[in-house]
């Protein structure tokens, strides 16, 4: 017989969910033992990203004692107690003109916030960050917040641990996403230590830099971030950042709905703040002379801006500090809403150097007291904290790392729920309107783009048993091209009432053995009449039904196949199934029926018609057309 058909009534496999069927080699993750050596790695790189920050710190605060009052000196200052006034038009100034050039003859990867060209080195330069760009970022955003810039460190310490992470990384062999998981625990490190907040420093990893939570990438971050935290605690103390609001445990009920209006409010500043940046951007975009001098123009806007109001200059942490605990006057707190919002967003726009997060606790602060002047008091700088936790959520558009950094900013643990109403509130708003946040748009205006949605692949949901189809049609080995072909040409003349044709995928058998695979085309356009499948045939790609459809995508894209056959896991594997591009997209289509389709399932009256589905394996899956190209659905299991 010159080729054998399997039975055209091929039942699919049971279900390991429907008989209760253990699948040992499936797991909740998948954790490779070099998982154990990359969190070890971390530990140190935590402890080197840690001392990165703290030097960033005081070389901050050197070049303001410099800069502002003449003295050698790492004493934490602010530039505002200058005795002379002149110094704070003239340093911003200066201090563009050096990042400008820095930039223009170092690297212009040191440009804008550092977030952006983390997220890009990630995405696209396979975690890879150049070592000048690790020495020059520290310090031009030492020099622009040391000579006045209203900016925070966060950024360029994220950058720079990320670089610490990344060159060690470097000397490695290690795979792209082992370097990505280095270069994201510096990242967090350095965070961790310039705060005291490890918690919000991975929560901030996994939000805006890892785009995944799984094993390989969380345990090294979480190593890097607890040890850093450590190393920070002799050099810089371990008290919180901020002192608290001292929030009761009780709140009156209209606290919370005011909350609401918090968070509404908070997003329309993230709103504004956002497009403030990129409006400033383009506006510099479109000056007739180079980058380079864009930095000093910024500069020149922020010396303007600290003569009506000095405190929005540097970093202000003792500001912010005045603003939580309810310290803060009237006119400070408009000064700070009005005056940093403006030198902050314009001068961003510029391309100078300088970090986000700070001066959006400066603002959502200042918002806050605001509202504190006329809401019901709370207690002092309760708004001021919650209003700091919406403005987060929604700039960053990460509202679980905004509450956790002002839980361990302040240890506030009382205004946990107000923070999460107004966060959530503010997220809500900003992720409606916007489509990018401040730390993406840069991204997309590169041409780059990015989700931050994480859910579960539907491909990984659901196994092979449940979408393969039966084999039709295999061939012997000692059989020839013609033989083959010519029982095709039969099949097509009679209209191909088996599906012969459709299998397009024809295992090659010597006995039981599987020995190869051939393709239609092979055996009807690519081969001599008289050539054996036993050296016509191809190396057989082969799964098992109780592997997941991701696994199976997965392996269709490392050897460039769009069918694949499925094989028991016996000593001597039998021919199973064969399953086919197309079904895995039946899977996708089945999770777009699943978001998109709206149904009800229960009804106050009697249901008149009953509607069919077809279930298989785990779950309901809805009926798709059969198009005249389809290559084979999943079989029904029942039809109720």
């Amino acid at each position: 017989m010159p080729f054998s058909r399997a039975a055209q009534s091929h039942p699919p496999a049971p279900t390991a969910q429907r008989h209760g069927v253990k699948i040992p080699h499936l797991g909740d993750f998948h954790v490779p033992p070099r998982v154990a050596a990359i969190t070890a790695l971390a530990i140190p790189i935590g402890a080197a990203a840690a001392l990165v920050a703290v030097a960033l710190l005081k070389l901050i605060a050197l070049f303001t004692n410099l800069c502002f009052y003449g003295r050698f000196a790492f004493s934490t200052t602010a530039p505002h107690g200058t005795p002379h006034r002149w110094l704070l038009v003239v340093m911003p100034i200066v201090g563009g003109l050096v990042i400008g050039v820095m930039a223009r003859y170092g690297s212009e990867k040191i440009r804008g916030h550092g977030m952006p060209e983390a997220i890009e080195s990630i995405l696209i330069g396979g975690s890879r960050v150049q070592p000048r760009v690790a020495a020059l970022k520290p310090l031009s955003a030492a020099i622009s917040i040391g000579t006045g810039g209203p900016f925070g460190a966060e950024g360029p310490i994220i950058m720079t641990g990320g670089a610490v992470g990344s060159l060690i990384s470097q000397h490695l062999r290690v795979t792209t996403d082992e370097r990505k998981a280095l270069l994201v625990a510096g990242s967090a490190a350095g965070m961790a230590a310039t705060f005291n907040a490890p918690l919000a420093a991975i929560l901030l990893a996994v939000e805006l830099l890892l785009f995944e939570w799984r094993p390989r990438s969380y345990l090294p971050v979480a190593a890097a971030a607890a040890t850093a935290t450590l190393v920070r605690g002799p050099l810089l103390g371990t008290e919180p950042l901020f002192g608290g609001a001292h929030v009761p445990a009780h709140l009156p009920t209209s606290a919370y709905g005011l909350c609401v209006v918090a968070g509404v409010t908070a997003g329309l500043l993230a709103l504004g703040a956002t497009w403030l940046v990129y409006f400033s951007e383009d506006l510099f975009a479109k000056l007739p002379f180079h980058w380079m001098w864009w930095p000093a123009i910024g500069g020149a806007i922020i010396g303007i801006g600290g003569l009506f109001e000095p405190r929005a200059l540097g970093v202000g942490y003792d500001v912010i500090d005045q603003l939580l605990t309810g310290r803060a006057t009237t006119g400070l707190i408009i000064g700070i809403l009005v005056v940093k919002t403006l030198i902050w967003g314009l001068s961003l726009g510029s391309g100078t150097s300088g970090g986000v997060l700070a001066p959006m606790f400066m603002i959502g602060g200042a918002l806050g007291a605001a509202e504190g002047l006329v809401f019901p008091q709370v207690s002092p700088g309760f708004w001021a904290l919650v209003s700091l936790a919406g403005v987060l959520g929604g700039v960053m558009r990460s509202p679980l790392t905004g509450i956790v950094f002002c839980l361990e900013l302040t240890h506030e643990m009382n205004a946990l729920i107000p923070m999460v109403i107004t966060a959530s509130a503010a997220y809500l708003l900003s992720v409606i309107v916007l489509k990018r946040s401040v730390l993406t748009e840069k991204l997309a205006r590169r041409g780059m783009h990015l989700t931050r949605e994480y859910s579960v692949d539907p491909l990984e949901v659901h196994l092979v048993r449940q979408l393969e189809t039966p084999i039709r049609l295999t061939l012997r080995a000692e059989q020839t091209a013609g033989e083959a072909a010519e029982v095709l040409r039969a099949a097509y003349e009679a209209g191909d009432p088996d599906g012969l044709l459709a299998q397009r995928l024809y295992p090659v058998l010597d006995g039981e053995t599987l020995t190869g695979v051939v393709t239609r085309h092979q055996l009807v356009h690519g081969a001599a009449d008289d050539t054996p499948l036993s050296r016509l045939a191809g190396s057989a790609v082969t799964a098992h039904a109780d592997e997941t459809l991701r696994t199976l995508a997965n392996r269709m894209a490392e050897h460039d196949i769009t069918r694949i056959l499925i094989v028991s896991r016996d000593e001597l594997p039998r021919l199973e199934g064969l399953l086919t591009l197309r079904q895995l997209l039946h899977a996708r289509r089945v999770d777009l029926h699943e978001e998109q389709h709206v149904e009800r399932h229960l009804t106050l009256r009697p249901r008149r018609k009953r509607s069919i589905v077809v279930a298989s394996g785990t779950g309901v899956w809805p009926a798709v057309p059969r198009s005249a190209e389809e290559e084979g659905d999943p079989s029904p299991v029942s039809v109720t």
